[in-house]
C-alpha cells in the first residue's frame, strides 16, 4: 500500500485515466495555487546561489530489463561432491530458493552428494548487475510483490547478480491491472528499488553532501540500527491521522498542515533510500532508512533538499513542503515503517 491511498484505488484511478474520464470527486487539485506548488516540486538548495539540484533517475529506469527468462521442465538432480546450491542453481536454470522450497531445505541450505533434488518447473529470469525488483517486475507485467511472494524473498531483499527468480504466470490482464502496474508505491520502492551488485562486491558509502550524486545503478549501504530516538518532521496540527478515513481509504501515516515552504527535517540519523515523485499521490517524496528495519517517509514536498546515498543527521532539512500531489494545502504526509509495516508515529515521538 501507498501512503496515502490504497493500490486498488491507485488502479482504479489509473483505468479512469485510460478511458478519458475525470478523476474521483473527492480529489479536486488547487487552482489559486501556481503551477509548480500545485502540480510537482522543485529541487533547489536553500541556498539560492548554489546551482539547482540535477532531476533524479530512479535506479529501475536506469537499467532497463530485458525479458528474456527461460522457462525450465521439472526434472530431478543428483548433488555431486563440490555443489553448492547456488551452483546447481547454475546448472539447472532454475532458482536456489525455489530448488530449497521444492526440497523442505532450511538455510544453510545443507546437501550431500548422491542426495536427488526436485528441480521445480516454472520461468526464471537471472538478474543482471543493476536491475532491481521493481525494473524486473515491469518488464514482466506482473506485481512486484507476487514476485517476493513466489520467491520467499526476505529482507533486506537485496537482489544478486546471477540470481535466478522464479516469475509467476502473469495470466491475461485487466484494464485495472494494466493500469495498476504502471504505478508504484512505498512497499515497492522499500523492497523493489534496490540495484542488485555483483558477486562480492561491497555498496557504496554514503555521501554526507548532497553535491555528490552516486550513480543509480550502484546499491547504498544503508545503517545497521537505529541511532537515537525520532523526532517530529515539522510542527502544525496533524489534519488526517494514521489508519481507516471516513470513506474507506487507509492512511499508512500521518498529515500535518505547515506554511508552505516550511523546513522538513529528518526524524533521525539515516541514510537517503529514495528522493523523487514517482508515488503520484504523494508527490516529492523523500524516504530515510534509519537501521534496525526502520525507515521514514515525507510526502508531498515542494523542492527537495537531498540525494540517495546522502548520510542525514537527526533535524537536518531534507525538503521544504508544499501541496504535491494529492494535496490541496501545504502539509507533510510523514510515515514510519519496520520492515513492510506501517506504524502509527505519534506514540513513537516525544510528547507535544
Amino acid at each position: 500500500m501507498d501512503g496515502h491511498i490504497s493500490r486498488r484505488a491507485v488502479a482504479a484511478l489509473g483505468a479512469l485515466a485510460l478511458s478519458g474520464c475525470i478523476p474521483p470527486s473527492g480529489y479536486q487539485p488547487r487552482t489559486d495555487a501556481p503551477a509548480p506548488e500545485r502540480e510537482g516540486y522543485e529541487r533547489r538548495s536553500l541556498d539560492q546561489d548554489v546551482p539547482a539540484l540535477p532531476a533524479p533517475r530512479p535506479a529501475w529506469e536506469a537499467r532497463p530489463v530485458t525479458p528474456d527468462a527461460r522457462r525450465i521442465e521439472a526434472s530431478t538432480y543428483v548433488v555431486r561432491s563440490g555443489d553448492s546450491l547456488r551452483s546447481i542453481s547454475v546448472k539447472t536454470g532454475a532458482g536456489s530458493e525455489a530448488i530449497a522450497r521444492a526440497n523442505d531445505l532450511a538455510q544453510p541450505y545443507t546437501i550431500f552428494p548422491g542426495q536427488r533434488l526436485t528441480i521445480p518447473a516454472g520461468l526464471y529470469h537471472a538478474v543482471r548487475e543493476g536491475e532491481t525488483g521493481i525494473a524486473i517486475a515491469r518488464a514482466y507485467r506482473v506485481d512486484w510483490s507476487r514476485i517476493i511472494s513466489a520467491n520467499y524473498l526476505e529482507e533486506p531483499y537485496v537482489l544478486r547478480t546471477g540470481q535466478r527468480l522464479l516469475i509467476p504466470n502473469a495470466g491475461p490482464e485487466t484494464i485495472e491491472e494494466r493500469a495498476a502496474r504502471f504505478h508504484i508505491d512505498i512497499d515497492d520502492i522499500l523492497t523493489g528499488g534496490t540495484p542488485a551488485a555483483r558477486e562480492g562486491e561491497k555498496p557504496a558509502r554514503p555521501t554526507p553532501s548532497s553535491a555528490r550524486v552516486l550513480p543509480a545503478t550502484k546499491p547504498v549501504a544503508m545503517p545497521a540500527r537505529l541511532t537515537g530516538q525520532f523526532r517530529w518532521p515539522v510542527t502544525g496540527n496533524i489534519v488526517k491521522r494514521f489508519g481507516p478515513g471516513a470513506s474507506g481509504e487507509r492512511n499508512d501515516g500521518i498529515k500535518i498542515a505547515v506554511p508552505l515552504n516550511t523546513p522538513v527535517l529528518a526524524s533521525a540519523d539515516g541514510v537517503v533510500a529514495y528522493v523523487g515523485s514517482d508515488v503520484p499521490a504523494l508527490g516529492g517524496l523523500v524516504i530515510l532508512s534509519h537501521g534496525g528495519g526502520w525507515t521514514t517517509v515525507y510526502g508531498h514536498a515542494r523542492q527537495l533538499l537531498v540525494q540517495r546515498g546522502q548520510s542525514v543527521k537527526r533535524g537536518q532539512t531534507i525538503a521544504l513542503s508544499g501541496n504535491s500531489g494529492f494535496a490541496d494545502r501545504p502539509e507533510v504526509h510523514f510515515e514510519m515503517r519496520q520492515g513492510r509495516s506501517a506504524i502509527d508515529p505519534v506514540p513513537r515521538l516525544p510528547a507535544r
